[in-house]
This record gives C-alpha cells, sequence and structure tokens, in this order.
C-alpha cells in the first residue's frame, strides 16, 4: 500500500517539463505518421481540413501512448527522463487505472486544460486524472 512506502509528490516543474516532453513526442509521432497527408494537400485549407480529420486519430495515439506506458512502466518517455513515475494510490498500477487516467487526461485538454491547472491548488499535486484514477505522480530518487 502507498501509505507504508516513503514517497514525496513530484513537483509541478518536473510534471509541467514531463508533459512538454510528451506532446513534443507526440506531435513528432503524428506528423511522421501523417506527413505524407499533411505536406501533400494542394492547399493551406485542404491541409487544415486533413488536421482536422485526423484529430481522432492524434487523440487515440496519445491515450495509447499514455495508457500503455503508465500501466507497463509507471512512466512516460517524459516522466521516466524527469525521474517521476505514476503510482496507484490502493496498490499496483492496472490497465483499467491507466486507460482511465489517460481518457480523463484527453477530456481535460478539450476543456482548455483545466484538469491540469487543478494540480496547481492541489495539496498532493493532482490533477483530474489522478483524482478519478486514483493516483499520484511521485519522485523516483
Amino acid at each position: 500500500m502507498l501509505k507504508e512506502q516513503n514517497f514525496t509528490i513530484a513537483s509541478n516543474a518536473k510534471r509541467i517539463i514531463s508533459f512538454g516532453i510528451d506532446e513534443l513526442l507526440m506531435s513528432f509521432l503524428f506528423f511522421a505518421i501523417y506527413s505524407k497527408e499533411l505536406f501533400g494537400a494542394p492547399s493551406k485549407e485542404a491541409m487544415i481540413a486533413t488536421i482536422s480529420a485526423l484529430s481522432f486519430q492524434y487523440y487515440l495515439i496519445k491515450t495509447i501512448y499514455h495508457t500503455f506506458f503508465i500501466y507497463k512502466f509507471g512512466a512516460t518517455l517524459g516522466k521516466y527522463l524527469c525521474k517521476i513515475r505514476c503510482v496507484c494510490v490502493d496498490g499496483n498500477m492496472n490497465f483499467s487505472a491507466a486507460l482511465l487516467r489517460a481518457t480523463v487526461r484527453i477530456l481535460s485538454e478539450f476543456l482548455f486544460y483545466i484538469g491540469f491547472v487543478w494540480a496547481l491548488f492541489d495539496p498532493y499535486k493532482q490533477t483530474w486524472q489522478d483524482k478519478v484514477a486514483k493516483t499520484l505522480v511521485v519522485n523516483v530518487e
């Protein structure tokens, strides 16, 4: 159980940096996969329409990325580089908690990142996805 272990909550700065790393990685991956469709568009309007049409795939890729890495390793690549990880409050990370966390993360993005801003004022620095999935982001060392 979490109470039996000695964790320190990750700082907002580390979380923001890891968020930025993950967002850059996801954007790069998206453009690598769909560059032909994006840059093959005959006009700016067609490129915007293509981006709009591919937005579902973009959010699906992000959800899969966050679910897989949080479930399998407790950390995305951004979190790993910042030496932080995600832990379940009530025990080991499971697939449903990781998927729920990733899904609520996307919903928070749709709602102008309010769920992320929430962490700035929360005593445990929990975002909405942390609250719903019952997770904390902690320092590895």
